[in-house]
């Protein structure tokens, strides 16, 4: 009841419409399409939902089938869906009553326009009708005329036409005198088809031939206008512009437009390459007249002033891309739009003119730019300096900002990459000019070194010391103290450093944002990586390497003219870049230019070997060169002495006072650079063992008084068995970085050399004697630098045996004499 009352409150169907039926309105209004056609079915009078349902059959149904509680259930759901339609039809209408009513407006509205428009088209179908009814009127009376007007109308156009052509030559003649010769040529591309259809009649005849004369005459102004040399582009490009409109050969006029910008473009470069000379002249009389006296004067501070005189690069690219390079964009522009963008029209469009022409607009293109180009390298050429940059890196990027103008006029030109090739160019020889200071500035950082190393050193105690740079005794007053190792080291290390940091600050200025050719691909990545870590960076610490292991090569006993400090120095120098210094320096570089290591690079640890093996040899040949020098003292002592005649000995001999005091100076000279290794531990009477460093000898001497030639395996047999329980000794074996390895290293040279000389000689009573209290003077004093003592003793004991096995009267010394000489001596 109460879904009746609402239904018929809002003007809904009657109450007896099936909920089945609004379900489907409420389906249909909501659905985004039509409902689909329902499937043929037979008719379900039980089906509440369907179209053919029956209450009566549908109630019975129930009463037989459902018991009373099922039939209750069954009213409550019925009415919980009748209160749910109810509910759904409510909010449909509040949600559409809006709608509705604007729908009512609309719809009111309609009515009044339509009355309105309705009214409208009547009156305008009576207006059309007036308006047919007359113009049926006019029609009947003009009929006659029509005809005759027509025919009028039609002999005045032909006259006008006639007088035209009748006062064609009058006109071009005019515009001939006025120079108007667009004008001219226009009239007579109008007139000239006419012409030449009627070229048969006498009169038409006359004016063609007039008309051809006239022409003429302007074609050949307009073609002495190419040879006018003051004719501006504009006037140039008007000229061309009207010969194609007279067909003339297009082939031709290309040619000589091009051959007239040829001539303007060529000024341009004959005044740029005057300007070549000049300052060419004006650099080598300046050079000649200051005459400097050596490269060094550039490059112990990497900046080098060019000639007051000469015009800077930037001012040399300034003024060819200003006067060159814009004129032949002007000219590039002005040839493009006449012969090549120009619309083809009649038998212009057969002959294939734009490809003509700009295969030939290449052509001209590049064969000026290339002598541009070289001009433009000669001039970079003659930076030579390797201070400031900034000027050239401006030039260049000037240079090659004008240069990107030429590729967007003519696509396909291969003058930008050309260009861009000399761009790159100038930043290689650029990279390599800074190598070639940074390796003169080395050298020169290594004469100043050797300069200092040679100056004499102040005196204590009336000797010279011997570069090591420390001394025990006050200065000569007057005088200042050389600087000590440590001192050059860390100068020489700072100023290389230092002259690195700049050279990199200098290239950086090709990678700033600001410069246009500093991002592309095709530089940044080859520059940074190629350029300045590998072929600067790289280079010049392999320089330092190779440079370094040089000095190990130098010929002769007494290792050629380097110092041996020298090569204390370096070795030291060397291993501190394998420590920490190329790292630095690389992991500096890779920050600075935000190397991307996409292609292969010289690894960090492949540089530090190399600095560590030219550091090793480096110390092994001071140790050989150090151990050489004592041991040509040693030789020539042993050598120059008659061992034979000698006189009793009463004091040690100057040479072994000599090489203990040149041993103290190679410690001391050690120790300002390495650090003191490993040390064996010493035994308590290192400095007094008396028998058993020379045990050996003792034997050979306790059995010598059986030595006959009967019998000469005895001595020998002994010999031979201590060194069988003896240690190996490697003489040259590489040395380790330290000072106790560096003077075990020399010693082993120095006594093994005084071994051999003494296994060549013969020697008397005296002369073993003295071999005995040399030896025994060295075994003091040597066993404080060997990180083995016993190295020493068992090298001592040698030499004493050997002098032994080779006396003609083995007697020897006291002990207690014997260290009473040395002690006194």
């Amino acid at each position: 009841g109460s879904l009746s009352v609402n239904c018929w409150a809002v003007n809904y169907p009657p109450p007896n419409s099936s909920p089945g039926r609004k379900r489907r309105l409420l389906r249909l209004y909501y659905s985004s399409g039509p409902e689909p056609p329902p499937q043929q079915q037979e008719p379900e009078p039980c089906d509440i939902n369907g179209a053919h349902f029956d209450p009566e059959i549908y109630l019975n149904k129930l009463r037989k089938e459902c018991s009373l509680a099922e039939l209750m259930d069954q009213e409550s759901c019925m009415v919980k869906q009748i209160r749910s339609l109810d509910s759904d039809m409510q909010t449909l209408v509040y949600e559409n009553y809006n709608k509705f009513i604007s729908a009512t407006d609309t719809i009111r509205k309609m009515k009044n326009d339509f009355k309105k428009m309705e009214d409208e088209m009547d009156c305008l179908s009576t207006n059309m009708s007036a308006i047919t009814e007359f113009s049926a009127r006019i029609s009947g009376t003009l009929q006659d005329q029509h005809t005759q007007i027509t025919k009028l109308s039609g002999v005045h156009t032909l006259l006008r036409k006639l007088q035209f052509l009748f006062e064609l030559p009058a006109r071009l003649n005019k515009c001939l005198e006025l120079q108007a010769y667009a004008q001219a040529v226009s009239s007579h591309r109008r007139a000239r088809c006419v012409l030449q259809q009627y070229s048969h009649m006498p009169s038409f005849r006359g004016i063609q031939d007039d008309c051809h004369a006239i022409m003429e005459r302007l074609a050949h102004q307009l073609r002495q206008k190419f040879r006018d040399g003051g004719t501006s582009a504009k006037e140039l490009s008007e000229c061309v512009e009207l010969l194609l409109q007279l067909e003339e050969p297009a082939e031709e006029l290309c040619d000589k437009f091009l051959s007239h910008a040829q001539t303007r473009l060529e000024e341009d470069l004959r005044s740029l390459e005057a300007e070549l000379k000049d300052s060419t002249v004006t650099n080598v009389s300046g050079d000649s007249a200051r005459n400097p006296s050596s490269p060094s004067e550039t490059l112990m501070s990497i900046h080098l002033i060019s000639p007051a005189s000469r015009a800077d690069i930037l001012e040399f690219i300034d003024r060819g891309c200003n006067e060159f390079v814009s004129n032949l964009c002007l000219v590039i522009a002005s040839y493009q739009e006449l012969f090549i963008n120009r619309p083809q029209e009649g038998n212009l469009a057969f002959k294939n003119i734009p490809q003509m022409a700009n295969s030939k607009l290449h052509l001209f293109v590049d064969s000026l730019a290339s002598k541009y180009f070289s001009l433009v390298e000669r001039r970079i050429q003659e930076e030579k300096g390797v201070g400031d940059n900034s000027l050239l890196v401006r030039a260049l990027d000037r240079f090659h900002r004008r240069l990107q103008a030429v590729s967007k006029l003519l696509p396909g030109s291969a003058v930008p990459s050309q260009g861009t090739e000399i761009v790159i160019q100038a930043a290689r020889e650029r990279i390599k000019q800074y190598l070639s200071a940074l390796q003169s500035f080395y050298l020169e950082s290594l004469t100043d070194i050797r300069q200092a190393l040679a100056a004499p050193r102040l005196s204590v105690g009336g000797t010279n010391t011997a570069g090591g740079g420390v001394h025990t005794g006050a200065c000569t007053p007057g005088k200042e103290a050389p600087p000590s190792l440590p001192e050059l080291l860390s100068s020489l290390s700072n100023s290389i450093l230092n002259q690195i940091k700049s050279v990199l600050a200098s290239v950086h200025l090709f990678t700033t944002k600001d410069i246009t050719f500093s991002n592309k691909p095709y530089f940044r990545g080859e520059f940074c990586s190629h350029g300045v870590r590998e072929g600067l960076v790289v280079s010049f610490i392999k320089f330092i390497c190779q440079s370094s292991r040089n000095f190990c090569e130098s010929a002769g006993d007494r290792g050629g003219s380097t110092p041996p400090v020298l090569l204390l120095l370096l070795s030291r120098l060397c291993l501190d870049y394998e420590t920490s210094t190329i790292s630095y320096i690389l992991t500096l570089t890779d920050e600075q230019f935000l190397v991307m290591h996409q292609s292969p690079v010289t690894a960090v640890t492949a540089l530090c070997e190399e600095a560590r093996e030219a550091a090793q040899k480096l110390l092994n040949h001071y140790v050989k060169v150090q151990g050489l020098i004592i041991s040509q003292m040693l030789r020539k002592s042993v050598e120059t002495r008659d061992w034979v005649n000698t006189i009793e000995p009463r004091n040690v001999r100057a040479v072994m006072k000599r090489v203990v005091e040149d041993t103290t100076s190679i410690d001391v000279q050690v120790g300002l650079l390495y650090e003191e290794g490993v040390r064996k531990a010493h035994s308590s009477d290192s400095s007094k063992r008396t028998f058993s460093v020379y045990s050996s000898s003792r034997q050979q001497i306790r059995y010598a008084p059986s030595y006959t030639p009967s019998a000469p395996m005895d001595t020998n047999l002994l010999s031979n068995i201590h060194k069988l329980f003896s240690e190996r000794i490697d003489i040259f074996s590489p040395v380790e970085f330290n000072k106790v390895s560096v003077l075990t290293g020399i010693i082993k040279i120095s006594l093994k050399t005084f071994l051999e000389c003494v296994r060549l000689r013969t020697f008397g009573r005296y002369g073993l004697q003295q071999i005995q209290v040399d030896c025994h003077y060295l075994q003091m004093y040597l066993w404080r630098f060997v990180s083995d003592e016993n190295l020493v003793h068992f090298l001592l004991d040698e030499i004493v045996g050997s002098a032994a096995h080779r006396c003609l009267d083995p007697s020897p010394m006291e002990q207690s004499v014997i260290e009473v000489i040395c002690e006194r001596g």
